[in-house]
């Protein structure tokens, strides 16, 4: 979802244009291709995709045969980690970027953990029809509630796609008063808490559920 220009430091741009950033996650090197130039802000890894990736790996939810999703999955680090930590995971983004996250899945992921992983075109509120509804037991986003014009649709692609069992990920930096807008819209339709956060990378990871019928009454 995040071919936009956007706004950073210069000194932290940096980083943003070097081919390759290395990991180490789930006992694995992970090399993920970077295309600044290309791509923009899709294909960068952004603090929020490395600070949820660290929770996933903490183990507070249930991974392994666990069906998830990541949104607006860019380089596609957070579902890769998903991925290897044992969750059946299908990673979207936009069509635009689709190759490009499909690369770096490929090429971190081994065979037998590929057949659990599916890269997939979601642009948020549009194709919402090529998924089930309530499909997903963990939905999974970083640093995607930026840009005020798409909050409508990923908020109605949030409720599309969760259960009232499923939970919702959500890590970001609250940069903004609109970044707090999102959060408040939210609270309307799922439970929000804050279950983490990084005071090294600033950056907060919040986990909503769906609001039962009696609750919103």
């Amino acid at each position: 979802m995040a071919l936009v220009p956007y706004e950073e430091s210069g000194m932290g741009l940096q980083k943003f244009h070097k081919p390759l950033a290395t990991f180490s996650f789930a006992k694995r090197t992970i090399q993920i291709r970077q295309d600044w130039r290309q791509l923009g802000v899709a294909a960068v890894v952004w603090d929020a995709a490395v600070v949820l990736s660290t929770y996933l790996e903490m183990g507070p939810v249930e991974l392994r045969g666990c069906s998830a999703v990541e949104l607006g999955a860019g380089t596609g680090l957070v579902g890769i980690v998903a991925a290897l930590l044992g969750a059946h995971v299908t990673i979207t983004d936009r069509k635009v970027a689709l190759e490009f996250l499909k690369s770096n899945v490929q090429a971190n992921l081994p065979l037998h953990v590929q057949a659990k992983a599916v890269v997939k075109e979601l642009t948020w509120g549009q194709n919402l029809g090529s998924f089930s509804p309530g499909e997903f037991d963990l939905i999974l986003g970083a640093d995607i509630i930026y840009l005020e014009e798409t909050f409508a649709d990923l908020l109605h692609t949030l409720e599309y796609l969760c259960s009232h069992r499923s939970v919702v990920l959500l890590a970001c930096r609250i940069r903004y008063e609109r970044d707090r807008n999102f959060l408040a819209m939210l609270e309307r339709q799922f439970t929000v808490s804050k279950v983490h956060y990084d005071s090294e990378k600033d950056i907060h990871i919040y986990k909503a559920q769906k609001r039962n019928q009696k609750e919103e009454l």
